[in-house]
Formats: C-alpha cells, sequence, structure tokens
C-alpha cells in the first residue's frame, strides 16, 4: 500500500480475528519498525513482543480491562530503555549518565517513534492496532507483569491482529488549528469555537450513539463534549493518581536522580 493511503486510512480497532500473526511478518513488521529515529542512534527502548494467553490474560486489569487485551493475539509494549546502555556503559569505564528525568524523556520519546514506525508497517501489511494510554497509566503494574528490571519503563502499548470490524475513520481538528508558521499563533475565543464546532457536533453524537455512554452521560451533570472529556473521561483526580504512579515508578527505575541544584 502506498504510505499516505496507509496514514489516511488508520482508524484504532478493538475486534480481531483468531488468526495468528505469522513469525515472518512479526519479524518483517519489528525489523521496518526499528529505523525509526532515535537520539545519538542509542536506540534506548526495547519492543516486549506478548502472546502468551495466561500473560495477556494477567495484563488485562492493569490495561483497565479493554477486551482487546485478550482478544487480539499479540500485544507490544515499547519501553524506554537505558538498562542495556547502562550495563554497557558500565563495562566499558564510561559515566553511568543516563540515570535522570531528561534520559528517561528521550527514551520515551525513542520509544514512541519506533512504535509508530511499527504501526505503520503493521496496517501496510493488513493487520490492525490500537494504542492504550493504560501502558503508561498503570506503567508500574504491567512492568512487574512483564518482569521489567531497573532501567526499564513501559511508555506505550498497543494490540495487534487482523481487523475483525471495519469502523468509520475518525475526524480530526482542522489543519488550521494545528498547524502555526514560523511562530505560535495563540487562537481568540471565536476561532478556538471554530476549531472545535464539527468535534463538539461528531464527538458528542459519537458518544451518545453507545448506550452505555449516553446513560453515563444523561446520569451525570455533563452538558458538553468538553466536560465528557474532564468530567467523565479524564478527570482531575484520575491524572493526579496518574502522575503519582509514573512519578513513583521513574524513581524506583532509576530516572530520577540529579544533582542538587
Amino acid at each position: 500500500m502506498d504510505v499516505f493511503d496507509v496514514l489516511h486510512q488508520h482508524r484504532s480497532i478493538r475486534e480481531y480475528h483468531d488468526d495468528p500473526i505469522a513469525s515472518e511478518l512479526l519479524d518483517e513488521i519489528l525489523q521496518a519498525g526499528v529505523r525509526a529515529s532515535s537520539s545519538g542512534n542509542m536506540q534506548s527502548y526495547s519492543i516486549i513482543v506478548t502472546q502468551d494467553k495466561a500473560r495477556r490474560e494477567a495484563l488485562f486489569e492493569p490495561h483497565m480491562k479493554q477486551n482487546m487485551v485478550v482478544d487480539a493475539p499479540v500485544l507490544l509494549t515499547f519501553c524506554a530503555d537505558f538498562r542495556r546502555m547502562r550495563k554497557w556503559l558500565q563495562q566499558s569505564e564510561a559515566p553511568l549518565n543516563f540515570d535522570n528525568f531528561m534520559s528517561f524523556m528521550i527514551a520515551a520519546i525513542d520509544a514512541t517513534l519506533v512504535s509508530q514506525n511499527v504501526a505503520i508497517a503493521a496496517e501496510a501489511k493488513g493487520l490492525g492496532l490500537c494504542y492504550m494510554g493504560s501502558t503508561l497509566a498503570n506503567c508500574d503494574q504491567i512492568g512487574e507483569i512483564l518482569e521489567l528490571p531497573e532501567g526499564v519503563v513501559p511508555v506505550v502499548g498497543y494490540s495487534l491482529g487482523y481487523p475483525a470490524e471495519n469502523p468509520e475513520i475518525r475526524d480530526r481538528l482542522p489543519m488550521d488549528g494545528l498547524i502555526h508558521h514560523e511562530v505560535y499563533q495563540d487562537h481568540d475565543d471565536d476561532t478556538i469555537q471554530s476549531i472545535y464546532h464539527d468535534r463538539e457536533t461528531a464527538g458528542w453524537a459519537r458518544y451518545m450513539s453507545y448506550p452505555e455512554l449516553k446513560k453515563m452521560i444523561e446520569d451525570s451533570d455533563v452538558e458538553n463534549l468538553a466536560q465528557v472529556y474532564t468530567k467523565l473521561k479524564y478527570t482531575r483526580e484520575s491524572h493526579v493518581t496518574f502522575s503519582n504512579t509514573v512519578l513513583n515508578y521513574l524513581a524506583k527505575q532509576g530516572f530520577m536522580n540529579h544533582e542538587p541544584s
């Protein structure tokens, strides 16, 4: 498939056929993925390929009980990983500098870049996937199940398999709300309303088309799509909790060392 066709046809797949992914195909996709850009060409990431059903079932709860975790034949978890390089540095008697938040960010960006390369390669081969924010939100639980040692943190993950559904392509915000030329152009109130106008309509209709979500909305004090995001979907309380989880896990995994200011 043409790469532009692949990109424009992306949609999240949550229902999968039982067909396994051939090891040769999976290897081909991963080999294409690791050609992604990488800071300093360090490849400060690792990819965990989970196919064992029992382990996928163990990941079901920390992945917020999303059915695709057990229904898809493969789960891919992309980890920020400086453990491998720290060992090499130690063997080479080089300073162990990669034990701080900046190092985590470098590795997290590397992991995210390779995850998207793998995703594009997979979709070009007719596979479907769905990214899961639960990978980072519950990184401590997922890290324990995947037996991640110090220096490794799960950042990005998704289910992978042959699609058993053909959902509509989701809308995106208009280009003039996303692209800034030369410098950042802060939007005035009217422009903000214009940028989010179609999303307000389409997004609200989408949520109200699901009986469970419709009931949840009707049983709450939510009146518009913005409130769905912040009162139901991404609450302050949940984000504070997940923030503390990530920060505590980063400290445990050796990414929060720093010199006194």
